[in-house]
């Protein structure tokens, strides 16, 4: 079992019973014996299902949850995607924990999807921010992968990206740039927020590895695409959610990055009906 969300799910369980689980102490036998289904009640790309399997382990012993679905797969509403059984005590516990992770994950998967799709056919990569729920920043970038998306850098320390208070900071692009190259592992690609058109060529006579090009228009992007002729990569970014990506991708860029995919995401409807045997 996959136990690299365990820090996550200890979280969000001692968050949600950090006294034991009342309710059910008080109401429930604890020789009670519970089964029942995962019940999608609306279509979308599931993802999380081993995620739910490892918080019952961690809750308790004895439960026992098997998944007809695989990660990535495609659920129709009023499908049954997975069973479960054991001690009702420890089902009814983790259950709410086991449903948030799994509905999130489901959710940024299904909408990570819907965008790829948009680009189908396209040179186009859609990638994720680092607009993620505090502390749930691994659950959400494995939903976008679940997805067929890619990663953005994880986190501050992956990547060098010069945004425009960097560069107002550093004195402009090119010493930004240049002090990055100085200090900077080797190992790490370099990235320039641009605006304009004088941007983009500044960053591209300072050598830098990716250019994002910050809420430019189609055509302007366009543009920024012959101007680059492939001495960089181009990510296009800035509202991208609400943005046509066919049209964005079909400029010629290599990465749009859409924020919306984790930081407004909706969680797709997951239910747990069970009855005690």
């Amino acid at each position: 079992m996959d136990r690299s969300f365990d820090s996550i799910i200890l979280n969000s369980l001692a968050e949600d019973a950090p006294g034991g689980d009342m309710t059910t102490l008080c109401t429930v036998s604890e020789s009670a014996a519970a089964h029942g289904y995962f019940i999608a009640k609306e279509a979308g790309i599931i993802a999380g299902t081993d995620i739910a399997k490892r918080v019952f382990d961690l809750v308790g012993d004895g439960v026992e949850t098997v998944f007809f679905v695989k990660e990535g797969d495609k659920a129709e509403k009023g499908q049954r995607i997975g069973e479960i059984s054991g001690p009702a005590r420890t089902v009814l516990t983790g259950e709410r924990t086991a449903l948030n992770l799994m509905q999130r994950a489901s959710g940024i998967a299904t909408a990570t999807a819907e965008a790829v799709g948009r680009v189908s056919g396209t040179n186009a990569k859609i990638c994720d921010t680092r607009k993620t729920m505090p502390g749930l920043r691994a659950l959400d970038k494995y939903a976008v992968r679940i997805g067929g998306g890619t990663n953005h850098r994880f986190n501050l320390s992956d990547g060098i990206l010069i945004k425009d208070n960097h560069i107002a900071a550093a004195g402009g692009i090119t010493a930004a740039v240049s002090a990055a190259r100085a200090r900077a592992p080797h190992t790490l690609k370099i990235e320039v927020e641009v605006e304009t058109f004088d941007q983009l060529r500044e960053a591209l006579d300072a050598k830098a590895d990716i250019i994002m090009l910050d809420n430019m228009s189609v055509e302007d992007m366009r543009t920024a695409v012959g101007i680059t002729a492939g001495r960089a990569l181009l990510e296009a970014s800035g509202n991208m959610g609400e943005r046509d990506l066919r049209a964005v991708a079909e400029t010629g860029v290599d990465l749009i990055s859409v924020g919306a995919l984790t930081h407004s995401v909706k969680a797709l409807d997951i239910s747990l009906k069970f009855t005690l045997s």
